[in-house]
């Protein structure tokens, strides 16, 4: 039996640049990717009574859970929910909405916040590449150029383009056309009138089949979750969108039911990256980045459980946005991992994710009881003058450092960029015990996972796919023990958060630590567990979703294949004002190299 380690109290340990603290890196070699009988097998083995209870026990020694869980020696006391006080900070240069604002009005706030769509479409005509934003669709509708219902057409004629048998894209799971027309025809004949309801008026906007959505079943990527779960209506955060005028063209694929960061569905196919329709996606709201990074829509609804709306986000090169944890309300989201998971925003622009989250943010209501949220803070990007923020980025440059070449010296050139144009200051900080952090939010959303599915399971599991059984098997094991000692790692955490940031404005690091890998032909029929990619691909995401802190990934390049990258801002509880600030300062600096994808649809086109 190994012995636990012992974790100095939170006040006695250095986060400073000199600090002791030795940074461990992921054990992901062994048992490194399985699919096809391989996988087939192992999940039998890990289902049987005895000799499962023998490999998951080993299983858990090679990754260090005793060790660093289930038997170590801790001072703090659990924390299970990451809810944030309120602590009266204002958002700097912002606009502060009231809360009972309608959600057209707020969408009209935040476009006040920006510059007018002639300046942007004059700031980048010249752009090698730009994708159609929300601004472009509202300003083609109102000057009769083209009409939501010839988008609607447009839309379902690519959409089976992108399913022929050459592309095979899969991404989505369930599309209605005539409800599709019929939302078109209705923002037609508003604007006919001249009567949007807002600049969302008519915009096609794609919803992760994690969140209720009318007249669709939610599946979470299953073939049987609706069966048990029937959708009655719409999730809170797509009534919103629904009365801006939005028209929502359907429910994305996603990694079945959420437990895996590949996008590979046996089901409903692998969603398929557009720039290299060989690649991956990275999930589990893989389809809703897809769409966007296609152009089919430019934006899309995710939810955030592992880093699920920013791990596919910088794969396909889009933006995307995680609030803060109770800042957008949950009601309709299917409750997979609900102390971990966030309602998120893939976006084509900074401008499309800020006037969507103006959208879909506010009240938390029932679902977070005990919060405070603050109100909703727009950034003024109209205004914007990036350098007079002296912003102050925290890097941890061993946990930075541990990527591939490409996406180090990709994500360092953006952060000096940032450093150089706009005379922002990076500092050196220790993050300890990184790995512990992994470990404990695989723990905790593994066991809230499960214990929302076991119910099912014995009637159920055999139309699941073999990579999600393998997940549910290694879930299921995770004692009372090993679950508490995680959320013990959470408040320790929580505060080594808090005092890095007492200090700086945000912490900086790549969104993932490699870029899409092969979608190989055995991972088609039975999913995969990819071990090594998928823990470079969650590497950076735990704060997000274990402390429940707001975070945004923003593309910087690509790799020497023309994979896409992104650089990743964590900030403050409720400073997503901040955050988009600085996301729109770096997409300033990098948009001008941003690429076409090779699946590209042209919805706008003249």
């Amino acid at each position: 039996m190994a012995k636990g380690a012992v974790y100095r109290p939170v006040d006695e340990v250095d986060l400073g640049p000199d600090s002791d603290e030795p940074y461990v890196h992921a054990k992901a070699e062994q048992f490194s990717r399985m699919a096809g009988r391989k996988m087939m097998m192992m999940t039998w083995l890990l289902e049987a009574p005895f000799i499962g209870a023998i490999l998951l026990f080993f299983l858990k020694k090679i990754n260090r859970i005793p060790e660093m869980i289930s038997l170590a020696e801790l001072q703090e006391d659990p924390v299970f929910v990451p809810l944030h006080p309120y602590r009266g900070i204002p958002d700097r240069d912002a606009k502060c909405l009231e809360p009972d604002m309608s959600p057209p009005d707020k969408v009209q706030e935040a476009v006040d916040c920006l510059k007018s769509p002639e300046v942007l479409v004059s700031e980048r005509s010249q752009l090698d590449f730009r994708r159609w934003t929300i601004l472009d669709y509202a300003r083609a509708y109102t000057s009769g150029r083209i009409t939501p219902e010839m988008v609607a057409r447009r839309f379902l004629a690519f959409l089976g383009e992108s399913s022929s048998e050459s592309l095979r894209m899969s991404f989505f799971i369930s599309i209605d056309e005539e409800d599709i027309r019929k939302q078109a025809m209705e923002s037609s004949a508003r604007y006919q009138k001249g009567q949007p309801l807002s600049v969302l008026d008519g915009v096609p906007i794609a919803i992760k089949d994690e969140i209720d959505c009318l007249p669709y079943p939610t599946t979470g990527g299953t073939t049987w979750m609706h069966k048990v779960r029937h959708c009655k209506n719409d999730a809170c955060c797509v009534s919103r969108l629904r009365s801006c005028g939005a028209v929502i063209v359907g429910k994305t694929n996603m990694h079945e039911p959420g437990a895996g960061i590949s996008g590979i569905n046996p089901h409903y196919g692998a969603v398929r990256n557009p720039y290299d329709i060989s690649k991956v996606t990275g999930g589990s709201s893989s389809g809703s980045a897809a769409v966007v990074a296609a152009g089919l829509c430019p934006v899309a609804l995710g939810v955030d459980g592992a880093g699920s709306v920013r791990v596919p986000a910088a794969l396909c090169g889009v933006i995307g946005l995680k609030p803060t944890f109770a800042r957008i309300p949950t009601k309709g989201v299917l409750p997979l991992s609900y102390t971990v998971a966030m309602v998120g925003i893939l976006a084509a622009t900074v401008e499309d994710a800020l006037i969507v989250y103006a959208a879909i943010s506010g009240e938390a209501s029932p679902d977070c009881v005990g919060a405070t949220v603050p109100k909703i803070g727009l950034p003024l990007l109209k205004s914007a003058n990036h350098k007079s923020f002296d912003i102050k980025m925290a890097k941890y440059t061993k946990w930075f450092d541990d990527c591939s070449d490409d996406i180090r010296l990709c994500c360092s050139n953006a952060v000096e960029k940032l450093a150089r144009t706009y005379g922002w200051k990076v500092v050196e900080a220790t993050i300890p015990d990184i790995e512990a952090m992994r470990l404990s939010h695989i723990i905790t959303i593994g066991s809230e996972c499960y214990n929302y599915l076991a119910a099912h399971l014995p009637e159920y599991k055999a139309e699941m796919g073999w990579d999600s059984r393998m997940a549910l098997a290694i879930y299921g094991s995770y004692s009372n023990h090993e679950y508490i000692n995680a959320q013990r790692i959470r408040n320790r955490q929580l505060e080594f958060h808090k005092k890095i940031l007492s200090e700086v404005d945000i912490i900086v690091a790549p969104t993932v630590g490699a870029t899409a890998y092969t979608i190989q032909d055995d991972a088609v029929e039975t999913g995969e567990l990819d071990n090594q990619n998928g823990v470079a691909f969650v590497r950076y995401q735990a704060a997000g979703n274990f402390l429940g802190l707001p975070a945004v990934t923003v593309p910087v390049g690509y790799d020497r294949s023309g994979l896409p990258i992104g650089l990743q801002f964590v900030g403050k509880p409720w400073s997503e004002s901040l955050l988009i600030h600085v996301a729109s300062a770096l997409q300033e600096i990098c948009m001008s190299g941003y690429k076409k994808p090779e699946v590209f649809y042209d919805m706008l086109g003249k």
